[in-house]
């Protein structure tokens, strides 16, 4: 299992719940350049269509991309919460599992950048997201609403 060998948070109290969070494979905090399951570290933004802000950093050390699985089960731990992980690459069983927590993995071009994608992310909530997109704002905001829902078709005792 890959346990991270250090973590950074950044802590800033005034989240309202409008922040969607995004994991970046990235070995220097600027461009997605690692594969999923070998990512030495992810870089994880809370992202609106205002506003996006870097909320953590997962490192972990060297992996191999040797087909052990064991080493996702850590990752996945540590990205639920998560809509997307943008990454170089992904194998076939990673993508089912990330799918499983409902994460989204996003296939990026070699030497993507962080700040572009995170650009590009906030203007598709502004103006209106593709279709995973809207299933991950559904997936992450839809607890609550079905919550609610159901709460208001209960019988209540005045």
């Amino acid at each position: 299992m890959a346990t991270p060998t250090r973590q950074l948070a950044v802590l800033d109290g005034d989240d309202d719940g409008t922040l969607l969070q995004v994991a970046f494979a990235s070995s220097d905090r600027q461009t997605v350049d690692q594969h999923f399951g070998s990512s030495r570290s992810f870089a994880i933004y809370g992202v609106n269509p205002e506003s996006a802000r870097l909320l953590r950093v997962i490192e972990f050390g060297d992996l191999e991309q040797d087909g052990n699985e064991d080493k996702l089960v850590g990752k996945l731990a540590l990205l639920e919460g998560c809509i997307a992980v943008y990454c170089r690459a992904c194998g076939a069983s990673a993508v089912r599992q990330l799918l499983a927590i409902g994460v989204q993995p996003v296939k990026v071009a070699e030497a993507a950048r962080i700040d572009e994608l995170l650009d590009s992310l906030q203007a598709e909530l502004r103006e209106g997201p593709s279709a995973w997109l809207a299933k991950a704002i559904q997936r992450s905001h839809g607890g609550d609403q079905q919550r609610f829902a159901a709460m208001a078709a209960e019988a209540w005792d005045e």
